[in-house]
């Protein structure tokens, strides 16, 4: 992984980086059933499937696109989880392992997982 503890990293990245080391060491995506990724900063929200086999990105969606802009934090968050899942099942993806990033799950990233199973994907 790319994430490197320095001095001036702040206290909650490091215990955010040491559960997603967790996470990601349990979590491993195929192209049967991708991984699940999500990235939140402090604007927006990111959104991926990617197959670690082969190291690629299925399908992706972010809160940069033009159609979610306009929307605020928790409700971008469940838009983001409907097309991110429309756009899976285009692709014939139905089921994924959710790699949550080390981020606690609640709020946006909550809101966008059950999005995301209301719409059709199965994790």
């Amino acid at each position: 992984m790319s994430t490197k503890i320095r001095l001036h990293t702040s206290q909650k990245q490091v215990i955010r980086f040491k559960r997603k080391r967790r996470i990601r060491a349990r979590v491993d995506g195929t192209s049967e059933r991708p991984r699940f990724a999500v990235f939140r900063s402090n604007r927006h929200i990111y959104a991926q499937l990617i197959d670690d086999v082969k190291g690629h990105t299925l399908v992706s969606a972010s809160t940069l696109e033009e159609e979610l802009k306009a929307h605020g934090s928790i409700v971008g968050a469940k838009v983001l989880g409907g097309v991110i899942a429309k756009r899976a099942l285009a692709k014939n993806v139905s089921q994924v392992v959710f790699d949550r990033s080390g981020y606690l799950y609640h709020g946006q990233i909550k809101a966008l997982a059950d999005a995301a199973r209301e719409s059709g994907l199965q994790f």
